[in-house]
């Protein structure tokens, strides 16, 4: 195992097509929600919390070996935006077709022929940070920063937001994001056992109901 895959993988020049996704910052923006560096981590801290959560389960049970058919499904049951569940797809295209060419290996292949519209991207994530030879805490971490840091780096350019500003808000976010991947991580070994209905099904309404909305706009800065 190599730490140095963590990095790579959670680096946002990596090739998975995040940088076109706001995680709904833009909507919040435009609805007045985000405003400055402190409603933006008033945002981000709920986020963390619900989908941020979600995803993080889901990717630490891929990384444990949880079949990821069934992953899948809890993802869609997990996301009632028809908007949300299309990108969370296209990003596990993108995140799949990019650790294929960087961590090359049979399992990667096989989820490739298994999803050929793609999977959801956290469980592709999880079952990408195995390959990599991580841990499924690496996987937790990894998709929880991923909950807040697009947000924040959107926000910046959504809002001409003060990097050091946004940088100082995942900051005070850290001991949250490290309770949310112990937290994920635990309900991903139940899961392994017992199913995957042990899994957080933590729901963010605004969130769903904003990415419908997002998605009808014209003008979009981000797809999300």
């Amino acid at each position: 195992m190599t730490r140095a895959a963590l990095l790579l993988l959670a680096d946002g020049r990596f090739p998975a097509g995040g940088h076109a996704h706001s995680g709904g910052a833009e909507a919040a923006v435009r609805a007045g929600l985000i405003t400055d560096a402190a409603s933006l981590e008033e945002f981000c801290r709920g986020r963390l919390h619900t989908s941020g959560l979600v995803a993080a389960s889901l990717a630490a049970a891929a990384a444990l070996g949880v079949d990821p058919g069934d992953l899948d499904a809890a993802a869609d049951a997990r996301t009632p935006s028809p908007a949300l569940r299309a990108a969370a797809r296209r990003l596990g295209r993108q995140l799949l077709r990019a650790a294929r060419a960087t961590w090359p290996c049979a399992g990667l292949d096989l989820l490739a022929r298994r999803f050929p519209k793609g999977a959801h991207q956290p469980v592709v994530l999880g079952a990408v940070a195995q390959a990599a030879g991580l841990e499924p805490l690496d996987a937790a971490y990894c998709a929880a920063y991923e909950s807040v840091g697009g947000p924040a780096t959107a926000t910046v350019r959504l809002l001409g937001l003060d990097p050091f500003d946004a940088t100082g808000v995942l900051a005070r976010l850290a001991p949250a994001t490290d309770r949310v991947a112990d937290r994920a991580v635990r309900a991903a070994r139940e899961a392994l056992d017992t199913g995957v209905d042990a899994l957080p099904a933590a729901s963010a309404p605004l969130l769903e109901i904003s990415a419908e909305v997002h998605a009808a706009r014209t003008g979009r800065l981000f797809a999300t």
